[in-house]
């Protein structure tokens, strides 16, 4: 590689570094607490994954009732989804057809969304159910940014793009030496070889990890956002069931006859057909179309275990008044190419198709990964200490880093004062979930933030953040035992392994990140590096 060519590469991997540093370490940061979703879900609500929480346990002639109580049911088309282990599902109701009903009528009569609780069939809305490990899952994608269309998942898409770039030329720039860098560590030199050994290492080692989440990064969000669109617009001239029928994204077609079923039905019996014919058959969604019309039809889809196959997609359609299958794609044989390709890049981004051990895997590894967007941005300012290098320049520098530091650590003890305030604050039913959680949230990270910067040093900052989050996190699982009774114990006798995990996890983060923020020495307030200081003078030194 000639001297041009690596110049070029490695000021590019740097600009695009630096330039999404901060969004990135945001995306990894919440990403890494977002794979333990589900069990944030568990642990807040105090709803523990018990017997018949999956739709496939269900009892949906119960539910089809306790739903019937409230508005007629017949004609109407009923959509079960299970996106996540958790006791709730999200349903949708959608308005019989009646011929008879004015335009009026049926524009106050649109599909009604809710989620519903598997084990006491209590239904909420989207305010109600709302929850801090959705909030932390939504922000790794910025989806709270939505202020124009989909302004948010265009920005996650452009950082993850900028990642894959930095991630190869990043490898491009180390290949000769990616090897031998491995092996060099000098804490004792320089504070630049320092913050380089440790950003080159700490990236071979999550180098996969880190290639990986930014190419299904950019298929999910950059297809979502940007080619998802186009493709419809300019391929099928805007027409967006076409496209989604030619996908398989949409659910099929059928008419009511607008004729009651005469014959009694159990949903129950086909769910057990469907069971009973593919046994390793995980379902995940059920819809129930013309209930109780002559030609009503049931709906199963869903995919293999884990154990069974990895990537793959299966559904069976029912007619109700005769029991005979009028559709069906197994979900171990005859799995598409892209449907298998879709399964294994949506399994390889949310890690959840090992449990709980790979789960933990992606946690370290996404905060791995925090530290070397950190090293990398240490490497930038040490790399700027020069003495050719202006004093406003330098002083620039430095603001900016001590406000980029104390953007990202700060996310830490935000993050476990959430956690501890939302099991304090949000046991009243009738609360307004997503606006306490947004504003302790976003309030108290720019607290932080702006109290961080203004200490202006590095040092403290680091000791701190993991100090002051170390202790909040200490008095989660306390917080959790004293309001709902669910001492660690008490969990994990009775079984409850997601709700034992969330404060296990928070009592071993605490206890490490105290451990490590005592061993901290900070530094002088204001302190500059020593290249700096040989040629500043006097007020200049302090960077007042």
């Amino acid at each position: 590689m000639s001297n041009r060519i690596y110049n070029t590469l490695f000021h590019t991997h740097t600009i695009s570094g630096i330039i999404i540093s901060v969004a990135l370490y945001v995306i990894f940061f919440a990403g890494s607490f977002s794979f333990f979703r589900d069990e944030i879900v568990s642990w807040e609500r105090n709803e523990p994954l018990a017997q018949g929480w999956k739709l496939g346990e269900m009892d949906f002639d119960r539910v089809m009732d306790t739903l019937g109580k409230d508005k007629p049911l017949m004609g109407s088309t009923i959509a079960f989804n299970q996106h996540y282990d958790e006791q709730r599902l999200s349903a949708t109701v959608t308005p019989p057809v009646d011929t008879e009903a004015t335009e009026g009528e049926r524009r106050g009569r649109r599909g009604n969304f809710i989620y519903l609780n598997t084990q006491d069939f209590k239904t909420y809305d989207y305010q109600s159910s709302y929850s801090l490990g959705e909030f932390l899952y939504r922000l790794h994608f910025f989806a709270q940014l939505n202020f124009f269309g989909r302004s948010g998942y265009l920005l996650a898409g452009l950082v993850a793009f900028f990642f894959l770039f930095a991630v190869i030329t990043g490898v491009l720039v180390h290949w000769k030496k990616i090897i031998s860098n491995f092996y060099v560590f000098r804490p004792n030199n320089s504070i630049k070889n320092l913050w380089t050994d440790a950003h080159t290492a700490l990236g071979i080692l999550g180098l996969p990890y880190q290639f990986m989440f930014a190419l299904t990064g950019v298929y999910i969000i950059v297809g979502l956002t940007i080619m998802s669109p186009a493709i419809i617009s300019y391929v099928y001239q805007g027409d967006q069931e076409k496209a989604y029928d030619d996908f398989g994204f949409n659910p099929p077609k059928f008419e009511a006859a607008g004729k009651p079923l005469d014959a009694g039905f159990s949903i129950n019996e086909f769910r057990d057909k469907a069971q009973k014919k593919w046994p390793e058959f995980v379902m995940n969604r059920a819809t129930i179309f013309n209930f109780g019309d002559e030609n009503m039809h049931v709906l199963f889809e869903g995919k293999s275990s884990f154990e069974s196959k990895f990537a793959s997609l299966g559904n069976v359609v029912y007619k109700v008044s005769t029991g005979e299958i009028v559709q069906e794609k197994s979900p171990m044989e005859g799995v598409s190419y892209l449907d298998r390709a879709r399964a294994v890049i949506v399994r390889l981004h949310f890690g959840d198709y090992g449990g709980i051990a790979v789960k933990l895997i992606y946690f370290g590894l996404g905060i791995l990964t925090c530290f070397v967007i950190l090293s990398g941005v240490m490497i930038w300012l040490v790399a700027r200490d020069k003495k050719h290098v202006s004093v406003a320049k330098r002083k620039f520098n430095a603001w900016l880093v001590w406000f980029y530091l104390a953007g990202c650590l700060s996310m830490y003890p935000v993050t476990a004062l959430t956690f501890l305030m939302v099991k304090l604050g949000l046991q009243d039913p009738d609360a307004d979930r997503m606006g306490f959680i947004f504003q302790t949230y976003f309030w108290s990270w720019l607290a932080f933030t702006l109290l961080f910067t203004f200490l202006r040093n590095n040092s403290v900052t680091n000791k701190y953040t993991l100090l002051s989050g170390g202790i909040i996190g200490l008095l989660i699982p306390v917080a959790n035992g004293i309001v709902t009774g669910n001492w660690l114990w008490v969990t994990l006798a009775n079984g409850y392994s997601d709700i034992f995990l969330i404060d296990a996890f928070w009592l071993v983060i605490s206890v490490s990140t105290i451990v490590i923020a005592l061993k901290i020495k900070p530094g002088k307030k204001g302190e500059v590096p020593k290249n700096s200081a040989a040629k500043l003078k006097t007020a200049s030194v302090a960077v007042d």
